[in-house]
């Protein structure tokens, strides 16, 4: 690790070099459409807090005819477990009753407990307005899941037999939405947001499994190593955004209502509330705050292939609600070659978890994001 900070402190170095090479006012020189040697025309800055923190999306309509092309890193990182607000140890989980006991084959007792997942997410966007109003918007994932596994020894006890890892990786589930302006008035901007979502991510991932008995098993992965809901999902949104001198501002409301079932199963309905406000002492650069809410269901129904003594398994252990404190960055180059490119950051902490059943907790979030109109 001691080698990899100092290349990327280098790395952020020429970026905020390139970047705030314009003054507070620039002085970007463009040639006429009529061709070489005519009159220049000065171009105005461009304002970093255009746009909303990175890790929020559908924030902001484009002009008549223009096009946004973006793409976003994400990553998330969970490790430990919870049941509410508690944390356990997996000892603990291993010492829960099994939710499928009964059945052939089932023990009475967890026997396998996830003790980490992490899940890298390229999302590429693109975004297209027909008139002022009206704003198109396309995304797709690419996302790549791992969970580390204790398979504990013997049908209960708690003596650790073996460790194991599963994974998944492929695209995920298409998101088609249509931004539509309410209002305008000075600064102040308020607009719809709704969309759906098309189940074209896999959902029938299989995975080497440890059993308790030290036999390797290939199985169909829990729900949460998916890579799609296997649902048409609506998103429905408002957002609002803001700004007074150099401190901008802004709220947006968005859910997730599942339509149908997935092989006998859908996924838990979500709803989240989020709010920023962005600080920008120069036009090159904002800083960012931002506090989400956000409440999943559990999951309704079961898929009949996913069966197991394992937390995940259960469709009763996902869902709850969280509270998720950001900080972030956005940057605007104002001239030359890679004026109007934007490259933004932001990094997220859960403050509060309250989780239904035996789940994995949040440790932290991370997006980095490039993004580019004309």
């Amino acid at each position: 690790m001691t080698t990899i900070f100092p290349r990327v402190g280098a790395v952020c170095a020429v970026v905020t070099l390139c970047f705030a090479s314009a003054p507070a006012v620039a002085h970007d020189t463009v040639k006429s459409v009529g061709g070489p040697g005519l009159s220049t025309t000065d171009l105005p800055p461009l304002r970093a807090d255009g746009h909303a923190p990175i890790g929020v999306m559908g924030d902001h309509l484009h002009k008549t005819g223009e096009v946004m092309l973006s793409y976003r890193y994400m990553h998330m990182d969970m490790e430990g477990y919870r049941s509410g607000t508690n944390s356990l140890s997996p000892e603990q989980v291993a010492s829960t009753p099994n939710s499928f006991f009964g059945i052939p084959g089932q023990p009475p007792n967890i026997r396998i407990v996830p003790t980490s997942m992490t899940m890298d997410m390229h999302m590429f966007g693109a975004m297209y307005a027909p008139n002022d109003r009206l704003t198109l918007m396309a995304m797709l994932p690419y996302i790549r899941k791992e969970m580390d596994h204790i398979t504990f020894a013997g049908p209960a006890g708690t003596t650790r037999l073996a460790t194991f890892q599963t994974q998944a990786e492929g695209w995920g589930d298409l998101k088609i939405s249509a931004l539509y302006g309410l209002k305008n008035w000075g600064n102040h901007k308020l607009h719809l947001n709704f969309g759906v979502s098309l189940p074209t991510g896999a959902t029938d991932e299989r995975g080497t499994m440890i059993s308790p008995m030290g036999m390797p098993m290939n199985m169909q992965m829990a729900y949460a190593m998916q890579l799609g809901s296997g649902t048409y999902d609506l998103l429905p949104g408002i957002t609002y955004s803001g700004r007074t001198g150099n401190t901008g501002y802004g709220a947006q409301l968005t859910g997730v209502i599942r339509t149908g079932k997935n092989n006998g199963y859908h996924l838990g309905n979500e709803v989240a509330l989020t709010t920023w406000a962005s600080y920008q002492p120069k036009p090159w650069i904002s800083l960012s705050g931002r506090i989400e809410a956000k409440s999943v269901g559990d999951i309704s129904g079961q898929d009949s292939r996913i069966v197991g003594a394992a937390p995940p398994a259960d469709p009763n252990n996902y869902g709850g609600e969280t509270v998720t404190l950001f900080a972030g960055v956005n940057l605007v180059a104002q001239r030359g070659a890679l004026r109007g490119h934007r490259l933004a950051a932001e990094i997220g902490m859960p403050v509060y978890q309250d989780l239904n059943g035996l789940q994995l907790e949040t440790d932290w979030i991370a997006t980095l994001g490039w993004q580019y109109a004309f």
